[in-house]
C-alpha cells in the first residue's frame, strides 16, 4: 500500500510556531526513514493553531534535510497569486531537488476573510478563473505556449532537469474534472468531507484526458489517522484533535489541546454529538485496526495512494502514528 504525509503544521498549545515547524521537519525526515512516498505541507493564513503560510518556505528547509521522499504543496492556494511566479518558485525548488517536487493547486481561501482580502483584492474573480490559472500554470511549467501567445517567449526559470508534478487538490466534482480535463492527478480530500467520495474519483478516472503521452489518471485520498499502540490510547489521544475543531467551529481554538485539556473543555449535547461524527470520519484504532481501515478506504475508492493527515497536541504522539503505520502497511 502507497502511503503519503500531509502536514498542517499544527500549533499546541504551550507550543511556538516556531517549535511546530520544528516538529514538521522531524516528521518530513521521519517520513524519509519509514519509506512514505511523498510530504506534504498545508497553506493556512492567519489561522490560529496552524504554523505554515508559506510552504514554499518550508519545503526549501525540508528538501535540504531529507533524501528520498517527494515534498510538495498540499496546496497552494492558486486564487490568490500569478501562476507565473508560482511556476518561478517551484521550478527553482525542482532546479534544487530534481525529480522529489510535487506542486499540489487548490482554491480554497485558506484563512479568515480579512486575510484573503489582504493577500488577494479580487480572490473570487480569481477563483471563478481557476481554470485558466491552472491552463496558465501548466504551460508555464512545461515552457510552452501557442506562437501567438503573449507569454511565448517568457519562461519560468529556472527551468528544472525534472519538472514539479503538478496535482489538484479538491472535494467535489468540479475539482475532479478540471485535473481531468488538464490531464494531471487528482486528490480528494475525505478528511474535509461529508461525503463519499468514490463516485468523484471514478468520474476523474473516466473523463481523464492525457497532458502528455502515457500519462494515465492517478488518484490519492486523503484521510484523517490517528494510530497508537492500543484502541484505547489512540482514541484518547484523538480527544485533542476533535475538541479542537470544535473550538475552531466556534472560533475559540488557540492551539491543540492537550488530552486533559480536552477532557476538560465544556461540551453542549449538540457538540458531542458533532464530535461523535467526526470521529466515525476518522481512522483511530491500533496498527492492525487503521491497516484494515486503510486497505476499506483504498478499496471503496480505487485509489492508488492514501495520504494520512494527523493531528495530535504531542507531537511524539504523531511521529509514533505515523511509524506505526509505516511498520503495518508498507511491509
Amino acid at each position: 500500500m502507497k502511503v503519503s504525509i500531509l502536514d498542517q503544521s499544527p500549533v499546541s498549545s504551550h507550543q511556538t510556531p516556531a517549535e511546530a515547524l520544528e516538529a514538521s521537519m522531524q516528521l518530513a525526515k521521519a517520513g524519509d526513514k519509514l519509506g512514505y512516498e511523498r510530504y506534504w505541507i498545508a497553506e493556512h493564513h492567519d489561522l490560529s493553531g496552524l504554523a505554515c503560510s508559506a510552504p514554499e518556505v518550508m519545503l526549501g528547509y525540508i528538501g535540504a534535510q531529507t533524501n528520498r521522499i517527494r515534498i510538495g504543496s498540499g496546496a497552494v492556494l492558486l486564487p490568490h497569486y500569478k501562476p507565473y511566479k508560482v511556476a518561478e518558485t517551484y521550478n527553482m525548488l525542482a532546479t534544487l531537488f530534481p525529480g522529489r517536487i510535487d506542486l499540489g493547486i487548490g482554491r480554497a481561501p485558506g484563512g479568515s476573510a480579512e486575510a484573503t482580502n489582504a493577500l488577494s483584492d479580487n480572490f473570487l474573480q480569481q477563483v471563478f478563473k481557476m481554470p485558466e490559472l491552472v491552463e496558465e500554470l501548466l504551460q508555464f511549467l512545461d515552457d510552452k505556449f501557442p506562437a501567438e501567445h503573449e507569454y511565448a517567449k517568457l519562461s519560468a526559470s529556472p527551468l528544472p532537469p525534472v519538472s514539479p508534478e503538478p496535482w489538484l487538490l479538491g472535494t467535489s466534482k468540479k475539482s475532479a474534472e478540471l485535473a481531468a480535463r488538464n490531464g494531471i492527478a487528482y486528490t480528494f480530500g475525505q478528511f474535509m468531507s461529508e461525503q463519499d467520495g468514490s463516485a468523484i474519483i471514478d468520474q476523474y478516472k473516466q473523463a481523464f484526458q492525457p497532458r502528455r503521452n502515457g500519462d494515465q489518471p492517478y488518484a490519492i485520498v486523503t484521510v484523517s489517522v490517528i494510530c497508537a499502540e492500543t484502541t484505547e490510547q489512540a482514541h484518547r489521544i484523538a480527544t485533542s484533535s476533535l475538541v479542537w475543531k470544535i473550538q475552531q467551529n466556534k472560533m475559540e481554538a488557540k492551539g491543540v489541546p492537550s488530552i486533559e485539556e480536552a477532557a476538560s473543555y465544556p461540551l453542549t449535547e449538540e457538540e458531542e454529538k458533532k464530535m461523535k461524527k467526526m470521529k466515525e470520519a476518522m481512522i483511530i484504532g491500533d496498527p492492525e485496526e487503521v491497516r484494515v481501515r486503510l486497505q476499506e478506504v483504498q478499496a471503496r475508492y480505487g485509489a492508488d495512494e492514501l495520504m494520512l493527515v494527523t493531528i495530535t497536541h504531542d507531537p511524539a504522539d504523531r511521529l509514533k502514528s505515523y511509524e506505526l503505520v509505516a511498520e503495518k502497511c508498507k511491509k
